[in-house]
């Protein structure tokens, strides 16, 4: 296949393997399917030697950089999907803003929005085929490249965590300056949130246009609000855009893509989550696997929801928090995954013994049956 076939979305190699797509839409399976939020990451040796001395942005820019750095984790460990590697905060950056990743602090926007005439400094129109064209560009490429050994998923930050970003000025532990927006300026908050979620329905039919063959909605910043506010100011735009996106994949005549939305430590929403209108709802690890299950009535697949820190511990008690944590959640319309990307310190051996012993216990488990 001559360089430039690479860039074009289609003639893609054959799926191989179609497990998470299956457990996903809740049909039967001959082992679960385990993938790792920041599988590509920096806990392996190999995507912190790709990184040295780039700028984090100019990388995610580059479609061989992120194609590169999203099968990496693939040549060391049996997943059964991949993530590409991208960041959230491309989609404020797409809307006009500054946007830098600084070493040991973290993401940091020049500047913030303070008060709601700010919100004149953001494009009113974005054409996400120009500002995003690099993120589908690396889908494509890593289509082709991952040979149909495994499926794609494309990802997305929801509108209420981009818009805390866009507001506190990067990480925050309280998100007071963006709650202040929520009971200050509630019509300013909820014109933010309708431009933020305009730009991601693109976004993520760009994506599936691109060759992603799944998607998930990262709304990381739910535990910052209660239940009213996020009933207010979360659910409304994760329901408009797993609608509108399904909407737009119909018309456009593609095939409909699993949904996934990541609300961590939305426990208090789970139901209303659960009835949001995406097939698969991730959960962190402070929810129990068996209360989650009978929450969520049966409507929905469950992705989760290992504690990440459980990763330091050895093989032997890796493997017991697995197999404990998989007979929780059952074998039907489940995918395993942590609760929460993995840390930079982790060792690499263990995220291998995680896998290793899904697929074992959950072989177990269904041979039972």
């Amino acid at each position: 296949m001559d360089k430039d076939s690479l860039i074009l979305p289609k003639d893609f190699p054959e799926l191989k393997n179609d497990t998470f797509l299956r457990a996903a839409r809740g049909e039967e399976i001959e082992h679960i399917p385990v993938w790792c939020m920041r599988q590509a990451g920096r806990y392996l040796p190999e995507f912190r030697e790709s990184r040295a001395g780039k700028d984090f942005f100019e990388t995610c820019r580059s479609p061989e950089a992120c194609c590169e750095l999203t099968l990496q984790p693939l040549r060391r460990f049996p997943f059964d999907a991949a993530i590409i590697f991208s960041d959230i905060l491309v989609v404020p950056q797409a809307m006009g803003m500054e946007v830098q990743m600084s070493p040991g602090k973290g993401p940091t926007f020049s500047e913030p929005l303070k008060e709601p005439e700010d919100l004149q400094r953001l494009k009113t129109k974005v054409d996400v085929s120009s500002e995003l064209d690099y993120v589908f560009k690396a889908i494509t490429l890593t289509r082709h490249r991952i040979e149909g050994k495994v499926p794609l998923i494309g990802f997305t930050g929801a509108p209420w965590t981009l818009m805390s970003y866009m507001i506190e000025g990067g990480g925050s532990t309280t998100h007071s300056k963006a709650k202040r927006w929520l009971y200050r300026y509630p019509e300013a908050s909820h014109k933010l949130l309708s431009q933020l979620t305009d730009v991601i329905v693109e976004y993520l039919l760009g994506q599936v246009k691109a060759g992603a063959q799944a998607l998930q909605v990262f709304e990381s910043h739910t535990g910052c609000l209660g239940p009213v506010e996020f009933k207010e100011f979360s659910l409304p735009y994760l329901r408009d855009i797993a609608r509108r996106v399904k909407d737009k994949i119909k018309e456009s005549g593609l095939d409909n893509v699993p949904m996934i939305v990541f609300a961590k430590d939305g426990h208090y929403g789970l139901e209303d989550l659960s009835e949001s209108g995406y097939e698969v709802v991730g959960l962190d690890w402070t929810i129990d696997p068996r209360s989650a299950r009978i929450r969520t009535g049966g409507k929905v697949s469950l992705q989760g929801n290992m504690d990440p820190c459980a990763l330091y511990a050895t093989k032997e008690r890796i493997s017991e928090i697995v197999k404990r944590m998989l007979e929780g959640f059952g074998t039907k319309g489940y995918i395993a995954n942590l609760g929460h990307g993995l840390y930079p310190d982790m060792d690499p051996e263990n995220v291998g013994a995680f896998v290793e012993a899904v697929h074992t216990h959950s072989r177990q488990l269904l041979n039972r049956k």
